[in-house]
């Protein structure tokens, strides 16, 4: 009875620490109580009461000189009614670009929200008399733009962790590529085409996922729907369209040409019948001019011969005014050559 009874008991003891020790893991607790983890799940933790922050990483010098420090002035800080905390930027790597995070190790003193940044010595009577005493009034808190529960550094921290998986990306690959080569004898040049290709391939699915996104949100009108036969035909129609205006364009430029090839040609005409009138006119004033005298001394010998010689004239000068209109006429027929 006595062992049965020793069993129970230390069975019971066994039992409560390993509940114990299950609450303080998920209350982000060490096992003491004492020193407080937070990552990306539980940070919001911080924006009540008052903190301090410490962020590290595990193969910083500096942070593991501190870490002793850090954890003594865990035990003491509950009596100022101060949380302390510590951060592994390697395993949240979106809460060193929320808090922009650019040295190792960076503590911060948070109070209902407001975030100010330590600078002090690193030792724990410097930390106890900085929360103690309230010398973090005398910092000027972090902007708004500056504050990492906003919603840009929200984004900036995701950059941070893209690029954080990006780099366990790069190991991965790099993994799989001495896989490829020891099992499978592949060359180096062989992995990475693959992996071209599969990037290619990739791509080409991602971009026709986000035309299909695109289409479904804004879906074209139906008269902007044609298939490709619709669209060869308005193509050929619009050609054969052009095609017509191009020949009707030649054809009223020849047109034109022809117009204005007769036009010049009635111009020149016009201007020999000008000609030809007036050497005609020439002609006949000259002519008269000589007749006068003669036609004087027949009238003084011969009167009854005075009108005879005139109707001879003008019988002359009608068949030489027929002839060049004749003359005229035949070269009209250049016009229609």
């Amino acid at each position: 009875m006595l062992r049965k009874s020793h069993l129970v008991a230390v069975s019971c003891v066994i039992a409560v620490l390993l509940v114990a020790q299950a609450t303080a893991q998920t209350s982000g607790l060490q096992p003491g109580g004492k020193l407080i983890e937070l990552d990306e799940d539980n940070w919001h933790r911080m924006l009540e009461g008052e903190w301090m922050i410490e962020f590290f990483a595990p193969w910083c010098p500096a942070c593991k000189n501190l870490a002793p420090t850090w954890e003594r002035f865990a035990r003491v800080a509950k009596d100022v009614q101060v949380q302390v905390a510590k951060i592994d930027v390697t395993t949240s790597p979106s809460l060193s670009g929320r808090f922009f995070v650019t040295a190792l190790p960076t503590i911060y003193h948070v109070k209902n929200g407001d975030f100010r940044q330590y600078r002090g010595a690193r030792d724990g009577d410097a930390l106890m008399y900085f929360v103690k005493k309230q010398q973090w009034q005398s910092i000027e808190p972090l902007s708004a733009w500056k504050k990492p529960d906003t919603i840009h550094m929200s984004v900036l921290s995701y950059f941070f962790k893209l690029s954080h998986t990006l780099k366990h990306t790069q190991k991965l690959f790099k993994d799989f590529n001495g896989r490829l080569q020891e099992e499978y004898g592949l060359p180096t040049w062989g992995s990475y085409a693959l992996f071209a290709v599969a990037t290619i391939f990739v791509g080409a699915a991602m971009g026709l996922l986000l035309v299909c996104l695109v289409d479904f949100v804004y879906p074209p009108k139906k008269t902007q729907r044609q298939s490709f036969s619709e669209s060869q035909e308005h193509l050929a129609d619009g050609v054969e369209d052009l095609a017509t205006e191009e020949i009707e364009d030649d054809v009223e430029a020849v047109e034109n040409e022809d117009e204005q090839r007769e036009s010049d040609e009635e111009e020149e005409e016009q201007e020999e019948d000008d000609e030809d009138e007036e050497e005609e006119d020439e002609e006949d004033s000259e002519e008269q001019a000589g007749d006068v005298p003669t036609q004087e001394k027949d009238a003084e010998s011969e009167p009854d011969k005075e009108q005879k010689p005139v109707p001879k004239q003008a019988g002359d000068a009608a068949p030489e005014k027929s002839e060049k209109t004749e003359q005229v006429r035949k070269r009209k027929p250049r016009k229609g050559d």
